[in-house]
């Protein structure tokens, strides 16, 4: 085992652009779980910058080690993450931690002040974010320029998804390291509620038009004539995807809408034990939710794009996005316990291969390590 020095304990890394830790809101949130503390363990100082309100305290697997330092900003669905982020920035200048991982481009703006004070940074670019449907005409277009300040002053550049990587190097000439995100293999779980094994069809997303709600929303009725649907997720806002979902499970009794889950074993049991998992997210990269159902032996149906099938790999299941494509598809697999087991199988078995959190921690501290040492080299004359 690598033996962590003094001076290595030394070392501080400030964990910028979410809502802070321990917080289950996304996919950033699930990896700055898994992250700080693994970062903890090895010795780094560990501080996640956060939003007040927005961690949970009382999360009984909260590793006390990690310093957890909450900013104020703007709670509002345009500027939180520009003021969030400022305010974090702004602090850890003052602090001036080791190293600074930075979760999302729009805090690319603010990496000209961490580079002022010699911070160096590992920046996750996420997704293409101002390609997504949700974003106007303006927020796009503030995405796209904080991609550009990335590019410009980000130290590193995480990716992850090899698309990604290939986007940003055709898009502003920058190489990435591909790290994507992990899934946790959960032991057996009970069955919620009255569900049964195999017996229910699943959907767990943000509800954004990028990840196929409307059009899955449209299917559902057919699909519950045949098997319970339940359906995870929300706008966090309001508005008429959430109506749609809240009329859906009132019109059908076979239809159930959980909202948000935050307790992790309700949310892993429901993709352990259910018959097939309708993946819609059409933009990003490697997306968390993705990964977490192949980890639980979720059969999964994806909406076929590079990224679905980058992570499912040649054996993955896919549909056109089309309500009666979806429909076709769902009931196939419902209808076919060998086609279930199948689709289990290929996921769990990709996801313990290639999308484990331990190599994923570890990809993140390397990459840390490089650039705190390159700080340290005589630049050339």
């Amino acid at each position: 085992m690598k033996r962590t020095t003094a001076a290595q304990q030394n070392r501080t890394v400030a964990i910028i652009g979410t809502r802070g830790y321990p917080s289950y809101y996304g996919g950033f949130e699930t990896a700055v779980r898994k992250l700080a503390p693994y970062l903890v363990g090895r010795g780094w100082n560990t501080v996640v910058y956060g939003r007040p309100g927005a961690a949970r305290m009382d999360d009984p697997a909260r590793d006390l080690r990690v310093q957890l330092v909450e900013t104020r900003g703007l709670e509002t669905k345009s500027l939180s993450t520009l003021t969030f982020g400022l305010t974090s920035v702004l602090h850890a200048c003052v602090r001036k931690p080791d190293v600074a991982i930075i979760m999302n481009v729009a805090n690319g703006f603010w990496l000209p002040l961490l580079r002022l004070r010699r911070i160096p940074t590992v920046v996750n670019v996420d997704g293409i974010e101002w390609e997504r449907a949700k974003w106007g005409r303006l927020a796009k277009g503030v995405f796209k320029l904080g991609a550009h300040f990335t590019a410009r002053f980000g130290k590193t550049l995480i990716a992850d998804s090899t698309e990604i990587s290939r986007r940003w190097k055709n898009d502003f000439g920058r190489e990435s390291a591909f790290i994507p995100y992990g899934g946790d293999i959960p032991a057996e779980l009970p069955l919620v509620d009255d569900l049964n094994h195999r017996g229910y069809v699943l959907v767990v997303a943000r509800f954004v038009p990028e990840n196929s709600v409307e059009e899955f929303f449209e299917a559902v009725p057919e699909i519950a004539m045949n098997f319970p649907v339940v359906i995870v997720g929300s706008s966090g806002y309001g508005g008429p995807l959430d109506e749609k979902a809240g009329a859906l499970s009132v019109e059908h009794d076979n239809v159930h809408w959980l909202g948000h889950v935050s307790d992790d074993a309700k949310l892993l049991s429901l993709w352990q034990h259910c018959g097939a998992y309708f993946h819609g997210h059409s933009v990003g990269g490697t997306n968390p939710a993705l990964v977490q159902a192949m980890a639980c032996g979720a059969p999964t149906l994806a909406r076929d794009t590079v990224y679905n099938r980058e992570v499912l790999g040649p054996h993955g299941r896919f549909t056109a996005i089309g309500p009666k494509d979806i429909v076709s598809s769902v009931l196939e697999l419902m209808g076919d316990v060998s086609l279930q087991a199948e689709a289990s199988s290929n996921g769990l078995s990709r996801a313990a291969t290639t999308y484990s959190w331990e190599s994923v921690c570890k990809a993140y501290e390397e990459e840390a390590e490089k650039v705190l040492e390159s700080r340290h080299v005589p630049a050339r004359s």
